[in-house]
């Protein structure tokens, strides 16, 4: 290895973990020496990198349509986003949050105007969506309606993912992720999926707030019905209760909006972003809408290490103007379509949901885990959240032609997955 006076003159990751002539069955093998199981077997060892294509250890290609679940918005190693952030690193790289910066300052007032926020919001960085919505639980906890009475009860929908960490997994649902921690945090209670007379019913004046997603990812991509977002704004309104959206995964993008909510013609009380932000780097927010919401939080109430430091707020910076600049959002739109369009009209598939790139269809059979072993075989990345259901959220800047690919290749990649079965 080189001395530390010529370093720099060096490719670092080059030179300290060395990929080539090492196969992927044996990066699995020190994978499972040496890394907790919580994930599983990972499915390929990937080595790099370009635009809506990786390659694995072994050298075989893949057309991303998974994008790191809706994180890499704009692909991978995006040579703008990659010199931004060198630059940025290269500059200043960790202040902590007893100092600020540039980029976190411009970061946070390019959110609240892209968000529409109102005069008074404000905005806290964190690492990831799962720690967002953490910091919106805290803000929960905080309010009173106006009353100083402390409100105890927190609604979610059934279905709903809002992350891993335990005021998070309080508000997801899935008993199998719930089950082994409990118990979690109180309060929370999970109401049926878009079921307004059931939301009715659940709130009164001593609920704190009401957690949503506009389109729920991990259960399959299921958009709330029409009307719901507005009869949730009115509720939560008319009782002093806070509106908290979720879009984690729906933001930045994702569905040819910057929000998946901004069409419903409401303003929540608080919105959690995370994942497209970065372009791939780490970095989530909470954004509050006007003084009241923003004020619950004061000075020590809540914190990060990490959070908003120079390098992921000049990321996410960075991703935001490339989006902007090169007209990606209807190109998430027309592409979206194209791929919802052709997929109904593939035989074997039964339903096609979602908007912009976020898309999940169900298959007439539960094969939908054996469809993600045969799209890795025939080149795909693609997700199964359940046994009839495939998902994709791949790059912003995917184009109809390499959509195309996948449409045509589909069929044989299901009937592989059915003959696997």
């Amino acid at each position: 290895m080189n001395t530390a006076e010529n370093l720099d003159h060096r490719t670092p990751v080059a030179e300290l973990v060395e990929t080539k002539g090492h196969a992927g069955s044996e990066w699995l093998a020190r994978y499972s020496s040496s890394l907790m199981g919580v994930f599983g077997t990972p499915q390929r060892v990937l080595v790099r990198g370009a635009g809506c294509l990786v390659w694995d250890a072994d050298g075989k290609e893949y057309l991303d349509l998974l994008g790191g679940i809706a994180v890499n918005a704009l692909g991978h190693a995006n040579p703008f986003v990659t010199s931004v952030i060198s630059s940025q690193l290269a500059t200043l790289g960790h202040v902590s949050n007893f100092f600020t910066s540039p980029t976190q300052i411009a970061l946070a007032e390019k959110l609240l105007a892209l968000t529409g926020a109102p005069d008074g919001s404000k905005v806290f960085f964190t690492n990831s969506g799962t720690e967002a919505n953490e910091a919106a639980f805290k803000l929960a906890r905080r309010n009173t309606g106006g009353s100083g009475t402390k409100r105890t009860r927190i609604i979610a929908l059934e279905g709903a993912f809002h992350g891993r960490t335990m005021g998070a997994l309080a508000l997801t649902a899935k008993e199998a992720y719930r089950t082994p921690f409990e118990p979690l945090p109180g309060g929370v209670v999970h109401i049926p999926f878009g079921d307004v007379e059931a939301l009715k019913d659940a709130i009164d004046e001593t609920v704190a707030a009401v957690f949503l997603e506009p389109i729920q990812g991990e259960a399959g991509v299921r958009p709330l019905p029409p009307g719901y977002l507005q009869a949730a704004r009115e509720l939560t309104a008319r009782v002093g209760a806070l509106l908290i959206l979720d879009e984690v995964q729906t933001g930045i993008g994702r569905t040819g909006k910057w929000l998946a909510s901004e069409d419903s013609g409401i303003r929540p009380d608080a919105v959690t972003l995370a994942k497209g932000l970065g372009g791939g780097f780490p970095i989530g927010a909470l954004v509050t809408f006007g003084d009241a919401t923003s004020s619950l939080l004061a000075a020590g109430q809540h914190g990060t290490t990490f959070g908003g430091n120079p390098v992921a707020t000049a990321a996410a910076l960075a991703t935001l103007h490339a989006i902007e600049s090169q007209d990606v959002l209807a190109n998430v739109a027309r592409v979206g379509e194209h791929l919802r369009s052709a997929l109904a009209a593939i035989p074997g598939v039964t339903e096609v949901r979602g908007e912009g790139l976020l898309i999940g269809f169900d298959l007439e059979a539960d094969v939908a885990p054996a469809v993600v072993q045969a799209g890795l075989d025939a080149g795909f990345i693609v997700n199964s959240p359940g046994p009839r259901t495939i998902r994709l959220a791949p790059p912003l800047v995917l184009t109809t032609a390499q959509a195309d690919t996948f449409l045509d290749a589909f069929p044989a990649i299901l009937q592989a997955a059915k003959d696997a079965q």
